[in-house]
């Protein structure tokens, strides 16, 4: 593989792993990498001090060293090792450790940097999604948890929430508990918001077969309580690229009816390699669609270079997504387009959930006028990064480029900006209507009446 394609292929989201992974999954414990001091030359304690010691020096030294920035954007990185140096000397665990470098991490304000814990990671031989759900996902609405979508036939499903549902506990823990110092936290609001959401999905899935209790608010605002099963995930565990750890994958490519026509639908959480040949496939089949619409709301971000994939089977002519510049020089997401591209309308749904790989598609694609943006404004966080395992077991995500449009605009801490902006609404979920895709579904038929108009009348 060429330097461009795995430096490429390490876009990845800033608040991946925080609180399980993508979408709200519970990872599986992992064992920690072997530690390179020899095993009963120290006591245990002054050991694991030791591999702490280690594990703080390569995460400072690192930064210091790849940082894309060198000036790092002001802050003062030698200050930040003589500020944390004495606390991490004090910790009493690799919990108390990871928590401390986070917050010298959290000292550049900027995303793609971060430690993930060892029992985040989902092992290398894990052969299918071994942990569950309940079939909801949710958004914060006025700063309620408020359910988005329920799977059909999920145990959500079957007891009977919906749409615009409000959670207030997860087995006898409030949603204020379980946020905890998120809640808190001086970091912008996007970022801080991603995490909170992940926090709450974390809580609600968990083990396949066990029981998770919800105390929610209804349509009447109501406040009720049921019992779930968790049951197992219905998509697939992704490959592990790279140092890039196993993601748990759900794909959805379907037809929506459009009078006499019809309108391709795609939906995937997350940029992973399986989803390639899918997406190859449904957009191949939706060739004679009235209209195309990818829906990344809530997808995190993945392998960079799929984002360019997708583009060259949508566009006709070669162009950019954006470069991302690193410490020397730049390297381009080129859009090389393929035979028979779609040429359609396309709209692209996107949310404050929609991040990294899903921010570099849709910015780049709206600056082209290739698509029609719909939602609310993304998270922000599109830093190219890559994974770096640490003697603790855990693994550090560290941002090594900078990402800008083919317009030179730095998504970073912006998003991408809507052109037509749809706020989640809890009065539309509640009446089982999702006005980001009925606004989407409206955006096609406007380019199909307007090529209409233009086309010479037969004769």
């Amino acid at each position: 593989m060429s330097k461009r394609l795995i430096l490429a292929a390490a876009f990845v989201l800033a608040a991946s792993l925080f609180s399980g992974l993508f979408g709200g999954v519970r990872a599986q414990a992992q064992q920690p990498a072997q530690s390179p001091v020899v095993a009963g030359a120290v006591p245990s304690g002054e050991k694991s001090g030791d591999i702490r010691q280690q594990t703080f020096d390569i995460v400072w030294r690192t930064v210091k060293e790849k940082h894309f920035d060198p000036a790092m954007g002001g802050v003062d990185w030698d200050k930040a090792r003589e500020t944390y140096a004495p606390r991490v000397a004090a910790v009493k665990n690799d919990q108390e450790l990871y928590r401390v470098l986070q917050e010298m991490l959290g000292e550049l304000h900027q995303s793609h940097f971060n430690i993930i814990p060892p029992e985040s990671v989902i092992p290398e031989d894990q052969k299918d999604p071994s942990n569950g759900g309940v079939g909801v996902d949710l958004r914060l609405i006025k700063g309620a948890a408020t359910i988005t979508r329920v799977e059909p036939g999920s145990s959500a499903a079957k007891a009977g929430l919906r749409p615009g549902f409000l959670i207030e506990e997860v087995d006898g823990k409030t949603v204020e508990r379980i946020v905890g110092a998120f809640a808190k936290s001086a970091e912008r609001v996007e970022l801080k918001n991603l995490r909170i959401n992940r926090r709450i999905l974390a809580a609600i899935g968990g083990d396949p077969g066990t029981a998770v209790k919800i105390v929610y608010l209804d349509d009447k605002d109501q406040r009720r309580e049921t019992t779930l099963t968790r049951e197992r995930l219905q998509g697939e565990l992704s490959p592990k690229f790279g140092n890039f750890p196993p993601q748990y994958t759900e794909f959805e490519a379907k037809r929506m009816s459009n009078g006499s026509g019809y309108i391709g639908y795609i939906r995937f959480n997350i940029f992973t390699m399986p989803v390639v040949e899918k997406l190859k496939a449904a957009i191949a089949e939706f060739n004679s669609a009235d209209g195309m619409i990818f829906d990344l709301r809530g997808n995190p971000g993945g392998v960079g270079g799929i984002a360019s994939t997708i583009a060259g089977r949508i566009c006709d002519k070669p162009g950019s997504l954006g470069a991302m510049k690193m410490r020397s020089g730049e390297l381009k997401f080129a859009i090389i387009p393929q035979s028979n591209p779609y040429t359609g309308p396309v709209v692209v749904l996107i949310d404050g959930m929609s991040a990294s790989t899903s921010e570099v598609f849709s910015s780049g694609i709206q600056e082209m006028g290739r698509a029609v943006i719909v939602g609310e404004r993304s998270v922000g966080a599109a830093l190219p990064s890559i994974f770096q395992k640490l003697p603790t077991g855990a693994l550090f995500q560290f941002a090594i480029a900078d990402f800008k449009t083919p317009k030179g605009v730095l998504v970073e801490g912006r998003g991408v900006i809507p052109d037509v902006e749809v706020k989640y609404d809890r009065a539309a979920l509640l009446a089982g209507r999702d006005a980001q895709l009925d606004a989407a579904v409206e955006q096609i038929r406007k380019s199909q009446a307007k090529a209409q108009r233009k086309s010479p009348a037969v004769k």
